[in-house]
Order: structure tokens, then sequence, then C-alpha cells
């Protein structure tokens, strides 16, 4: 029996183990040109320095999840905090690329450990009156962390050497880590399978391949040979693996989780809500550094309206859902957030931060509303001994969303922004916006300032315009397939009975 104490203590580890995550995700940003200039650094060597983690975070989590039903969720929570840790010191005192590379790598192999496991551990130790409330904690600490990184590497920066924003992870780890050996309980599957060995071969090279075509194509471009190959060999690798897990007979994915429509378009849409999330962090901190002028502190700061609307959209959904039900909340969430896309889509130029702070507040409350229900209502349908793995499979699907919307959103905003510059603006000025107002700074050429700025504002407004098309779409699609009640099919899955109850 695990007593309240003990679960908000597993609660404050498994909320420690995801911040260090989200702050990971964001903090090397600030950190490339200095890293540039102190390790002598190609453009590629930064490239990798940052997909190096991206790659093997999406790709193992898949089975990190299975491990964990199989071995023991609190094992593996340990073994991926671990690993992050070790990783973390390696990056901390690398002499060269090569060794911060390879220390990235193994933080990503430890993240994606620690994800699914965070998140199948909560079900297991949270009785549903208080699940939704954990989610929502849990989420908001993940979410934290990514504009904190900025703030804080920044911070570091300025007062300390490069290896600082890798040491800060530590303390964090070794709290985790006490924590969770302290007021995490062991859970596992009731009876264990044989290793999945072909689907997780399978899934973790389609994984791989596919993400590392996403992350390529914005800078190489998505007809390049690389590209198109990673993303061939990623859908045509993903394709085995379903035909495989279709066959065996206890499969590291279940492919039956996605005939329960509870499971299936709670997942879609926590994947379409993270899409636009990520969508969101990776152009308003161009925005607000090279059109309104804040540094990497500052906007680290100014970011954090969406995370407080997240915290309090995520309060509000866990009330609201026991009174109207998943479909009705998610639905209203999801159009909230397409507010909020709305509203951030008529930026302009002269709109300064106060209109930037209140749609993204909004934005913060739509995605609280729509993803903390989204992911109580599909790990509510897990039977108590696949938390793991069904967990890392909502896990990879909202994973994979974000590197997809990074890269297709991305690709969108360069070709809006360069096809808005003047013809005769400078070659450098069309890497980039913050190249741009660089080189406006250089040569002092206010007129190459004024439409750089006006270009990034336009095409960012393009990206939100499409992330609200994206979120009044999963509303429809809220409406259309979740089904109107499912407190029986929740009762029945808890069970681990019939999961397809909901067809």
């Amino acid at each position: 029996m695990v007593t309240s104490t003990s679960r908000w203590g597993a609660l404050g580890a498994l909320v420690l183990s995801v911040l260090v995550i989200g702050l990971d995700a964001t903090i090397l940003n600030v950190a490339l040109p200095t890293l540039a200039t102190e390790l002598h650094a190609t453009t590629g060597d930064l490239q990798w320095i940052l997909d190096a983690y991206m790659v093997p975070f999406a790709a193992l989590m898949l089975p990190a999840g299975a491990f964990g039903d199989r071995y023991g969720r609190k094992r593996l929570l340990l073994i991926g905090l671990a690993a992050f840790g070790l990783a973390s010191l390696v990056a901390t005192f690398a002499g060269g690329t090569g060794a911060l590379i390879a220390a990235r790598a193994l933080m990503g192999a430890g993240g994606a450990v620690i994800m699914p496991l965070s998140t199948s551990i909560l079900p297991v130790i949270f009785p549903p009156a208080e699940r939704g409330r954990a989610i929502a904690i849990w989420t908001a600490a993940m979410a934290l962390g990514l504009p904190l990184g900025p703030l804080v590497g920044g911070y570091l920066l300025d007062h300390f050497w490069w290896g600082s924003i890798f040491l800060i992870n530590i303390p964090v780890v070794v709290i985790a880590l006490v924590a969770a050996i302290v007021f995490v309980p062991e859970s596992r599957a009731a009876s264990p399978s044989r290793l999945d060995v072909p689907g997780a071969v399978l899934s973790v090279t389609g994984l791989a391949a596919l993400v590392y075509g996403f992350i390529q194509a914005p800078a190489d471009g998505w007809g390049d040979p690389r590209v198109l190959a990673g993303l061939g060999a990623g859908a045509v690798l993903l394709v085995a693996f379903a035909g495989v897990e279709a066959r065996t007979r206890r499969p590291m994915m279940d492919l039956g989780l996605f005939g329960n429509r509870v499971f299936l378009w709670g997942a879609v849409g926590a994947t379409l809500v993270s899409l636009g999330m990520t969508g969101v962090l990776f152009v308003v901190p161009q925005h607000l550094q090279a059109v309104l002028g804040h540094d990497a502190f500052g906007t680290g700061v100014r970011v954090i309206p969406m995370v407080a609307g997240l915290m309090v959209g995520g309060l509000a959904g866990e009330r609201l859902t026991a009174r109207f039900g998943l479909r009705a909340v998610m639905t209203g969430g999801l159009v909230v957030l397409a507010a909020g896309f709305g509203l951030g889509a008529t930026t302009g130029v002269s709109s300064g931060y106060p209109f930037v702070a209140t749609w993204l507040a909004v934005l913060g409350a739509g995605v609280g509303l729509a993803m903390i229900p989204a992911m109580d209502g599909t790990l509510a349908v897990l039977p108590e001994d696949r938390t793991g793995a069904g967990s890392a499979t909502l896990q990879t699907m909202r994973q994979v969303g974000g590197v997809l919307g990074v890269a297709a959103l991305g690709s969108i905003l360069s070709a809006a922004y360069v096809g808005a510059l003047p013809s005769g603006a400078p070659a450098a000025a069309r890497d980039s916006v913050a190249a741009a107002v660089a080189v406006a700074a250089g040569t002092g050429d206010s007129a190459l300032l004024r439409a750089a700025r006006e270009s990034f504002t336009g095409a960012m407004d393009l990206v939100l315009l499409l992330c609200g098309a994206a979120a009044l779409l999963a509303a429809v699609l809220m409406v259309i397939f979740l089904p109107r009640r499912t407190l029986a099919l929740t009762k029945t899955a808890q069970s681990g009975h019939d999961l397809t109850a909901a067809r």
C-alpha cells in the first residue's frame, strides 16, 4: 500500500527527473556560439551535438517501456537517471566535439528511459481521483524546463565556463535518484513475457532513421538523398515492425491498444498538441530575441506565461473532466489552443510583449486543458501489467510528433521568411533572422533590420495559423471519434480485461 506521503514524495522524484530532461532540451541552444569558439566546432559538429541527443531519445523509448514492465519500472528509472547523470559528467569535462557528441547520445538514451518509465509509474501509485493532478504537475515540470534552459544557460555562460551547463544536471539527478530510491515503489508486469528482440531491433532502427530524416530535412532540404533515405528506411522498418508485432503473442507494442478509441484518439490528440507546443517553443524565442530584442535570460523569463497557463489549464482540466467527461474537456482545450494560435497569428512587428504574453498564456491554458485529460485518459485504460509499454507508446508518438513539428514548421518558417525578404538582402541575412539582425547591427543598415523583423514576424504568424488549423482539426476529430462516456471503459481497463470495449 502506497501512503499519501510516499505518493507525493515519489511524484517529487519523477518531477525532478523530467525537469532535467526539459532543461537539457533547450539549455544547449544558447551555448552553441561558445562551443563553436571553445571547441573549434564546425556547423556540422554543432548540429550533431544537438541531434545526437534527439535520435536515441526518440528511438529507445519503446524498448525502455517494455523492459520496465519486465524487469521493474523503478529499477529501469534508476538506471536511466544514472546514465543521464554520468553522461552529464562526461559532457561537463569533454575536451573535444567527439566526446561531447558521445556524451549527448548517452544523455539521450538516459532520457529515453526516464520519460516513459516516469509516466508509467504515475497510474501505479496514484488512484484515479488524484492522477489528473499528478499528471498536471508532471507535465508542467517538463514544460517548465524548456524556458528555464535558455534562462539558466544564459546565466551560467555569463559567469562560468561552458561545461557548467551540463554540470547543473548532476545535483538535480542525484536528488531525483535518492528520492526515487526512498519513495518510488517497485512495480512490474504480473506475468512478464519473453523479450521481443525482433520488435526491439525494428522499432529502434526504424524510429532512429525516421527521426534522423526529420531532423536533417530543414537543413538539407526535403529532397536531399540522405533525408529521403532516412525517411524511406524509417517508414519501411516501422511497417515491418507493425507486421512483426501483429504476429507476436506478447509484443513489445500491443497494437490492440489502438483498437481502444480512448487510447488511440487520446494519443493522437496529445501528439498534435505536442506538435503545436514544440512549434511555438521553436519560433517564439526567436521572435523575443530578434524582433523584441531580449537576451537569452530575458527570453526564458518571458516564456513563463505559457507554463503558468499550462499549469492552470491542467489543474482545471482535472476537475472539468470529472464533471463533463474526457471528450468535452479535450475538445474545449483544443478550441482554446486554436484561439491562442489565432490570436498569436495577428502579432505584428510593433506588438509589444504584453500582447505576446497574453496569447502565450492562452496557448498554455489550451495545452493544459487538452494534454492533461488526454494523458490521464490514455493511462487509465492501460492494464497494470502493460503501463510501461503503453506509456512508452504514448511518449514515442508525442516525441516523434514534436520532432516532426520542428522539422515541418521550421521548413515553412524558413521558406516564408526568405520569401518575404527584399531581393537585395545579403546572403547571410537569409540564413536566419538572428543572422540578419547581426548583419544589420554590424553595418548600421536599419532598412535590413526592419525588413528582417517584418519578414520573420509574418513567417511566425503563418506557422501559428497552421498550428491553429491543426488544433481545430484535432478538436473535430475528438468530437467524432472519442466516446461520449469513458467511465465504464476505464474500470474495464483497470481490471486488465477487454481493451476493445469502447470500439
